[in-house]
């Protein structure tokens, strides 16, 4: 049956849909801008942080190779591609998503093994017309995860009504990388929480199926709907773990978010606390790094400064702080300054409006 998609936002009047749009740009700028400054410093050790960049760490973008700032890294790249299937899927039927979803992230494999769309490795295809595939900046190979490419490979779609139990996922069962969280926002900005969290646990097992993986997959998804929705983000978090209870091996993804906001109303923010709740590798460390950040910081730059500043994957609790941040504040309350020079701004800007335009129309 084709049924027509759920819109995260009604639009009784032009300041709401502009209001929407915000928060979907906030939410794809704020999760680059994390994503870059955390990049030149992912599997860094705090202490090598602070001898190289000070004793505050990193205050901003870090120069990279060959001399470019503001570098994104593969946690954007399959962000962007997660949006791109949601733009497609809009107009097909409403169960055909995880296909579309599974060959959008054959697109990105394809980025990660030729040299450009007009250059591709011998024995495979050159890009076809129109797209991300034909954007030669995102034909980088940034330190992507051994998941995310042999599950891709996989070529698996999974089913639409696939039971959410706890039951280990086919593709990479006992795999619960954080490349699960930081490619899941998009759900979030698409359909309401339930929705939100069935799709993103469900599109992660394409290469992760430990529970935990597509578990946190779908409550950071869930959370960044009721952020779109207007919630606060510690009243988005609660209302998440209730949705999270619903569901049979919750429990790690669960502690992760309470110890989250345990240690939020624990008084003023350090870099040590960040990595007392793990240094981002799994799944539900990431997600609980970036929801503390932008909890104890009520200023979104030095949420997205405190988000990178530790031993461990910065890239990726960045970029989740960021994906965050911008549902929460909208692109305005981003730091201008990073906004104008992250890599790819004006391409996931336009990508952004894309989205909203195509879940507030027919």
């Amino acid at each position: 049956m084709n049924q027509p998609w759920p819109k995260p936002w009604q639009t009784p009047s032009l300041q709401a849909a502009a209001v929407y749009r915000a928060r979907v740009r906030g939410c794809l700028l704020g999760g680059a801008i994390g994503d870059a400054l955390g990049y030149q410093v992912e599997f860094s050790t705090l202490d090598r942080i602070r001898a190289a960049h000070g004793p505050r760490g990193v205050t901003g973008f870090v120069l990279g190779t060959p001399g470019a700032v503001g570098l994104i890294s593969d946690d954007t790249q399959m962000t962007l591609f997660t949006v791109e299937a949601l733009v497609q899927a809009r107009t097909q039927p409403r169960e055909s998503w995880s296909l579309v979803l599974r060959q959008a992230y054959e697109r990105w494999l394809r980025t990660q093994s030729q040299r450009g769309p007009e250059q591709p490795a011998p024995g495979e295809p050159a890009a076809s017309a129109g797209g991300l595939v034909t954007e030669a900046w995102l034909y980088s190979r940034r330190a992507p995860g051994n998941a995310c490419l042999s599950g891709v490979a996989q070529m698996y779609a999974p089913d639409p009504a696939l039971p959410l139990d706890g039951s280990p996922g086919e593709v990479n069962p006992d795999s619960k990388g954080c490349g699960t969280v930081m490619r899941s926002a998009p759900f979030g900005l698409v359909a309401p929480a339930d929705a939100a969290f069935a799709m993103a646990a469900r599109g992660a097992q394409i290469t992760h199926g430990h529970p935990t993986g597509y578990y946190a997959a779908g409550a950071f998804a869930a959370i960044v709907a009721h952020l779109v929705a207007g919630d606060g983000l510690q009243g988005a978090v609660l209302r998440t773990l209730r949705l999270l209870e619903r569901h049979q091996g919750h429990t790690e993804t669960s502690a992760a978010l309470r110890a989250a906001l345990d240690l939020a109303d624990g008084g003023a923010p350090t870099a040590e606390k960040v990595e007392s709740l793990g240094a981002g590798w799994i799944a539900e460390e990431a997600l609980a790094v970036a929801v503390y950040c932008a909890l104890a910081e009520p200023d979104p730059e030095a949420a997205l400064l405190l988000s990178v500043n530790h031993s461990g994957d910065s890239d990726s609790t960045g970029s989740v702080c960021g994906n965050l941040l911008g549902a929460w504040h909208g692109d305005t309350g981003l730091p201008h300054g990073w906004v104008a020079r992250v890599e790819g701004r004006d391409r996931i800007a336009a990508l952004a409006d894309d989205l909203a335009a195509a879940y507030t129309q027919g």
